[in-house]
């Protein structure tokens, strides 16, 4: 029971960190469309900004966090207005705005490798890891409560923000028909832009944990592709969904690897992908679109 309930904490710990980059994969597609692979890229931006800053300014890691938030909300930005926003002023198609996600995933990941290398490095130890006993039945890591918390606050924040502001309302209308709300006066590229920012922001906080739990390097990005299941088996441009897809991954994972093999988690992950598309391509809470890329 003791094993169980740990590998439970862990699986929704993972889950939930999962969930922060899910979403941003989700916020994208809602409004265009399109799956953004550069997505992997901001969370190395962001695990990078917090190592640079948590080592030139003493290991506060409020202050790296916010460095790392505010860098890739804004390189998430730039990557918007350089590589997409050209394409969807010249065409509607999808397929090359997702070819470009694409180029701009490797553009980044060979940039940190061309310029600090690609060696493996540790976050300092800022975030605690320290076990923590449980209702007297378990024991967790400090680090699996803490990301837990801290994705909930975030995702929290996001619901407030779609639901009560202005610019959140317009993402909603945007959601529904993108041309239309520009159409009532929305100003579409300030929308993409600042769901880009935010798409950047939750990047950032799940480039964190994902350093601290498996160290940082180049390649880190390649791990969302996980997230980007969940997405899926949530349902691509549900916020809910992709919450909900990312904690039956982050679980999937836990307890197949403490009670099968850790060597049978991908195969497990992939293959809900592979029986989501079979059954309902959608996605649990996925409507059924016009066009999908």
């Amino acid at each position: 029971m003791g094993t169980f309930a740990q590998q439970l904490i862990n699986g929704i710990s993972l889950g939930s960190v999962y969930a922060l980059i899910a979403v941003g994969y989700s916020l994208v597609y809602s409004i265009l469309l399109f799956s953004n692979f550069a997505h992997g890229g901001f969370i190395v931006i962001g695990g990078y900004t917090c190592y640079y800053a948590l080592r030139s300014m003493g290991n506060n890691i409020w202050v790296g966090g916010f460095l790392a938030l505010l860098a890739t909300g804004i390189a998430a930005v730039l990557t918007e207005r350089i590589a997409y926003r050209p394409i969807r002023e010249r065409t509607d198609i999808k397929l090359y705005l997702l070819i470009a996600s694409l180029g701009m995933s490797i553009v980044i990941e060979n940039l940190f490798v061309v310029t600090i290398g690609g060696r493996f490095r540790a976050l300092p130890p800022v975030i605690p890891t320290n076990p923590v006993r449980l209702f007297g039945i378990t024991t967790t890591s400090a680090f699996d409560l803490l990301s837990m918390v801290v994705a909930v606050i975030f995702l929290t924040g996001l619901q407030l923000f779609i639901k009560k502001s202005k610019w959140g309302l317009a993402i909603r209308a945007a959601a529904c028909d993108l041309r239309t709300a520009g159409l009532m006066g929305v100003n579409v590229n300030m929308l993409i832009s600042i769901v880009f920012f935010v798409a950047g922001v939750l990047a950032a906080v799940g480039g964190i944990f994902l350093s601290v739990r498996y160290t940082l390097y180049p390649q880190l990005g390649a791990i969302t592709i996980k997230a980007f299941v969940a997405a899926v088996v949530g349902g691509l441009g549900s916020l809910p969904g992709a919450v909900v897809g990312s904690l039956i991954l982050g679980l999937a994972e836990m307890l197949t690897a403490g009670f099968i093999s850790s060597q049978l988690r991908d195969l497990v992950v992939f293959s809900l992908l592979v029986i989501t598309l079979l059954v309902k391509p959608t996605g649990l809470f996925g409507k059924e679109p016009l066009e999908k890329v």
